[in-house]
C-alpha cells in the first residue's frame, strides 16, 4: 500500500490516537507512517473479541461441569489460543492442551500455576477454585 492511500477512518478503537506502520513510499521504498485506524481492521477486531468472549463462556460452562480446567477459560478470556499460550509458557502447545483435562490440572505444581496466573494476570486462587465468568 502506497503511503498516499492509508487509511485514515478515525476509528473509536484508536481513541483519536494515530498508531505507526509501513507503507511504500514514493520512491518504492517502506517508509514508517501513521493512520488514525481504519474501520475494516475495527470490524475485524470486535468479530474476533466477540468470538473469544463467546469460547470463553463455552469453557465456563464446560469448566463447571469438569470437562475442562480453567485454564482453558481464562486463555480465552486473554484472547490466546493454545499455541500463543504455550509459547508464552515456554511449553509445547500438547503440554497446554493436556493442562485443560481436570485431572492434570489438579496435579499441577504451584510453580506452573504460578506462571499460568502470571500470563493471565489472576491469582493461584481464582485459577485453582474456578467461580465463573468474571
Amino acid at each position: 500500500m502506497k503511503i498516499s492511500e492509508v487509511p485514515q477512518d478515525d476509528i473509536k478503537m484508536l481513541q483519536g490516537e494515530r498508531k505507526a506502520l509501513y507503507a511504500v513510499d514514493e520512491q518504492g521504498r517502506y517508509a514508517q507512517t501513521t493512520t488514525r485506524g481504519w474501520e475494516v481492521e475495527e470490524i475485524v477486531l470486535h468479530q474476533v473479541i466477540h468470538d473469544f468472549e463467546e469460547q470463553a463462556g463455552k469453557a465456563a460452562v464446560r469448566v463447571r461441569h469438569h470437562e475442562t480446567s480453567p485454564i482453558e477459560y481464562f486463555m480465552h478470556k486473554s484472547w490466546m489460543d493454545p499455541l500463543t499460550l504455550a509459547q508464552a509458557m515456554g511449553l509445547y502447545r500438547w503440554q497446554v492442551k493436556r493442562h485443560f483435562k481436570p485431572g492434570v490440572f489438579k496435579k499441577l505444581k504451584d510453580k506452573t500455576l504460578m506462571e499460568y496466573a502470571r500470563i493471565f494476570r489472576v491469582s493461584v486462587d481464582a485459577l485453582r477454585h474456578f467461580h465463573g465468568e468474571d
